[in-house]
């Protein structure tokens, strides 16, 4: 199951890269998640990566009007809430569980930065699961005609998306048969960059974790056509 919009197929395997991310939903994982990623598949991802911005929880941002000293091209704050909310493209399953894990913080990650060339910066948003801050879905938004409009998303937990020097970076935590939740065996990295008026995948590799050490560069990925 592939739970992509604005972007190019997804590629095959790769081949080994040094790892350029952490595990950070590993070592956090319940049972709650355990039954998530059970009925979602075994080959469900999660990541983490180099941000160009780094996150905000939404909870810190909601309703935000723009600052006055926002460089030339900024974004003045979403409400990153509100916006998934209210996007149709968002499936049924991540709003319903999109709810504040503590008071009103809610567990989302926000960045901002140039990924389409737009007059202003894009909208990364992730939304994860209160507790083990496991990725289930990520999005990128586009400023279009005065509004945001979904140019991306993916709902394949655990998941996360980040700006990576001007490219959209996409980890997945990979297990293979009998891993435990808590010990994946590695992860999908894929890069994407835009072109006119999509994302297309251009790099892609994966990390064996206990073995990352003997490296390797990303696979280059064919531009669909």
């Amino acid at each position: 199951m592939r739970g992509l919009t604005g972007a190019g197929p997804l590629p095959g395997p790769g081949g080994t890269a040094r790892s350029q991310v952490s595990r950070w939903a590993v070592g956090t994982a319940t049972a709650g998640f355990a039954a998530l990623a059970l009925a979602l598949s075994a080959c469900s991802t999660g990541g983490t990566g180099t941000r160009d911005e780094g996150p905000a929880h939404a909870s810190g941002v909601t309703g935000a009007a723009a600052s006055p000293s926002l460089p030339a091209g900024a974004s003045p704050r979403v409400d990153a809430v509100r916006l998934v909310q209210e996007d149709p493209l968002v499936s049924v399953a991540v709003k319903r569980d999109l709810r504040p894990c503590n008071g009103d913080e809610y567990p989302v990650d926000v960045s901002y930065g140039e990924l389409t060339g737009g007059s202003v910066d894009d909208v990364v948003i992730n939304v994860l699961t209160c507790g083990d801050t496991v990725g289930v879905g990520s999005y990128v938004y586009r400023r279009e005609g005065g509004r945001y409009e979904n140019v991306f998303r993916i709902e394949e937990p655990p998941v996360y998306a980040e700006i990576d020097r001007g490219d959209l970076l996409v980890t997945k935590q990979v297990y293979d048969a009998g891993d435990p939740v808590t010990d994946p065996s590695g992860e999908d990295v894929i890069t994407y960059r835009w072109t006119t008026d999509r994302f297309v995948a251009r790099h892609h590799w994966h990390n064996d974790y206990g073995t990352t050490a003997r490296g390797g560069e990303p696979a280059p990925v064919p531009e669909s056509n």
